[in-house]
């Protein structure tokens, strides 16, 4: 059976107003080799390999063998060889990268010959939501959401070259699910606009490289407020100001923080990194860049 290898970026969501809507590929990536065997076999190096199951609750498998009960089908056994860059639990959307491609396995291997954007909503449903997959999938800056019908819609931006974007992982986890738990269920009509007008620049500050806009456009009422306690110094940091310093937010459900710069002032990242050890917490730089490329499938000669 023939080789195939699927490279997918990690993915930063909300971008501090976006809640569930905007999202941004990182150029951290999980690459995986896969081919169909006669029983499931399953190899795992790189970044936090020891948390990445081998056996048949793996993510990655099991989001395949979902996709192909979902279209009656039977997911043959496969030979997969897990090359992971992406922090687990620390708000880069690692299970987003490893639902794209189960997803993509899927399809290949059950010839089902989807288009990127069939493979999105597939991804979205599984995930709940569209902003870290279409990220992960389209690559760059994307909009999203799940229309009426239930299916998603994304749109991609191509970040303007002014702009930098930083990654400060610190050395703490924050569960998904601890970090959506102290978000309220509802909001007030105040917070509701004031969201929506923050969300709404920062698109069109991103698209044309308006920096002025900024830290306006990363203003948010509706999840960081409520994330503060779960976060050490989430709150300096947020506050942050500095030349060549846009703004900081938190990526994802967190803990990491995502950091926008001008191009020329990436040692701005480094005043996260302090706040973070004026609370007892050490963190670290990751040195990256926007993805311009969501997900890449190849064939192996």
């Amino acid at each position: 059976m023939p080789w195939f290898t699927v490279r997918v970026p990690a993915s930063s969501a909300n971008l501090g107003p976006g809640f569930d809507a905007l999202g941004l590929a990182l150029g951290v990536y999980l690459t995986c080799r896969f081919r169909e065997s006669e029983r499931l076999a399953i190899c795992v190096s790189g970044r936090d390999a020891q948390r990445i199951s081998t056996g048949e609750d793996n993510l990655i498998w099991q989001t395949a063998v979902a996709v192909a009960e979902s279209h009656r089908l039977c997911m043959p056994p496969i030979e997969l060889q897990i090359a992971n860059d992406i922090p687990i639990g620390k708000g880069m959307g690692s299970s987003a990268a490893a639902l794209t491609v189960g997803v993509v396995i899927a399809d290949q291997l059950l010839n089902l010959k989807w288009k990127l954007l069939r493979v999105l909503d597939e991804a979205a449903r599984l995930e709940g939501h569209p902003d870290n997959v279409a990220a992960c999938i389209l690559g760059s800056i994307v909009a999203s959401a799940i229309d009426s019908g239930g299916v998603a819609r994304a749109v991609r931006l191509d970040l303007p070259q002014r702009f930098g974007v930083g990654i400060v992982v610190p050395d703490f986890e924050l569960p998904t699910a601890t970090s959506r738990g102290v978000l309220p269920s509802q909001y007030s009509k105040e917070d509701a606009v004031f969201n929506v007008q923050r969300s709404a620049l920062l698109v069109a500050a991103l698209a044309t490289g308006a920096t002025w806009a900024f830290p306006a456009a990363l203003e948010d009422r509706f999840h960081q407020p409520y994330r503060v306690p779960l976060v050490p110094g989430l709150e300096e940091i947020l506050k942050l100001r500095a030349p060549g310093l846009l703004g900081c937010a938190l990526s994802g459900a967190g803990p990491s923080i995502l950091v926008f710069f001008e191009r020329g002032y990436e040692s701005v990242c480094d005043l996260v990194r302090q706040i973070f050890r004026l609370h007892g917490r050490e963190s670290e730089i990751l040195v990256t860049h926007i993805a311009e490329h969501g997900v890449e499938l190849t064939e192996e000669d």
